[in-house]
């Protein structure tokens, strides 16, 4: 089966996945997460990538991102994962493959989605019950976006700095936020978008861009196509 084209858009912010071999560990001691946000942060300025949100989960990764061109996104996590899995390899006398194949991703609308995946993102923690709430887990973007905790490696989107006037503002409304989970329609609407690689936006936009990309971005439509009348078909002469 032919791989499947990525959302190519400018400017498009991308929910990344990228699991472990088999749904396997990828980070194994402290020392493994410190290592990846530091390549993280290393290969994310060298391919001009702005970093909204993440979570390192314990056998997999969550990225929110802004690539300045499009490709990359790819180049970025091609280079990000064969550079940690060259760390991990020589730490613990391994070989071989440690990721799942190719990384997962989808486009996001902002002005509709970009704070819910945000959101979604970082509540990782909580519905795989690793912590009771976001700000308690290490590994995650949660405690510089909502407590103002330092990260270097984030740069805020435009619509979470619009949230509140100054930076205080714009913690406290995010941490309002975090006061209810995601609705399971919202749950449901970015994993399969994120798993099939479609683009995360209301219908009417997800067309616009399907006719500005000339391929689909999103499932394709159930059940069979309307049956034509054989009596007001053009005979062709």
């Amino acid at each position: 089966m032919p791989r499947r084209t990525r959302i190519s858009l400018a400017g498009l912010p991308l929910h990344i996945i990228q699991r472990g071999n088999n749904r396997g560990d990828c980070f194994f001691a402290v020392e493994d997460y410190r290592a990846y946000l530091h390549w993280l942060g290393r290969y994310a300025a060298l391919f001009g990538a702005r970093l909204h949100a993440y979570v390192l989960m314990t056998n997999h990764v969550h990225l929110l991102l802004t690539p300045e061109r499009p490709e990359r996104a790819s180049r970025l996590m091609q280079a990000l994962g064969r550079r940690y899995v060259r760390y991990v390899n020589e730490k613990y006398g391994r070989s071989g493959t440690l990721w799942e194949g190719r990384f997962r991703a989808c486009g996001v609308h902002a002005e509709e989605y970009l704070i819910a995946c945000m959101r979604y993102i970082e509540l990782n923690p909580v519905r795989a019950g690793l912590a009771g709430s976001a700000e308690l887990y290490r590994w995650s973007s949660h405690r510089r976006n909502a407590l103002g905790i330092d990260d270097s490696l984030l740069v805020e989107h435009p619509l979470y700095s619009a949230l509140g006037n100054d930076t205080t503002e714009r913690r406290k409304e995010y941490r309002a936020l975090f006061d209810a989970q995601l609705d399971e329609a919202t749950l449901e609407g970015i994993r399969a978008a994120t798993n099939k690689g479609h683009l995360l936006a209301t219908e009417g936009i997800r067309k616009r861009a399907e006719a500005r990309l000339g391929r689909p971005l999103g499932p394709a439509p159930r059940g069979r196509p309307p049956r034509r009348d054989k009596s007001t078909l053009t005979p062709i002469i």
